[in-house]
């Protein structure tokens, strides 16, 4: 059986490696045993990072819908009570931007939520 040779995998390799670690400070942007824990580490970041924008953005909608639905005089939590009673289904993220730029239908909406909770 003939001797197999890992040369040219092992340097294909090496070289992805080397390229997502292209930029990095010293050793880890020219070495591979510098940049391959480097780069291990930035990747498992950025599948952490991805996640939490996720739940940045979600807090994020949460604040603006409470503070809108403040100023029309119902807290956030009698308010998403009082639109699911009401049968009217809409996204935070929608809501939040309803919030900041149409105010009249935000309110109108607060209205409906507070009719809602109160029956």
């Amino acid at each position: 059986m003939a001797r197999v040779k890992k040369g040219v995998n092992a340097h294909k390799r090496h070289k992805k490696i080397l390229k997502l670690a292209k930029g990095y400070y010293g050793q880890k942007s020219k070495v591979f045993r510098a940049a391959n824990p480097a780069v291990m580490r930035a990747l498992r970041s950025a599948y952490v990072g991805r996640k939490n924008k996720k739940r940045e953005y979600r807090k994020l909608w949460i604040a603006r819908i409470n503070a809108g639905a403040r100023m029309n005089g119902i807290s956030y939590s009698r308010l998403m009570d009082g639109l699911k009673k009401s049968g009217i289904e809409i996204n935070r993220k929608m809501l939040s931007e309803m919030a900041i730029h149409d105010a009249p239908a935000f309110a109108q909406l607060c209205e409906t939520a507070k009719n809602a909770v109160n029956k």
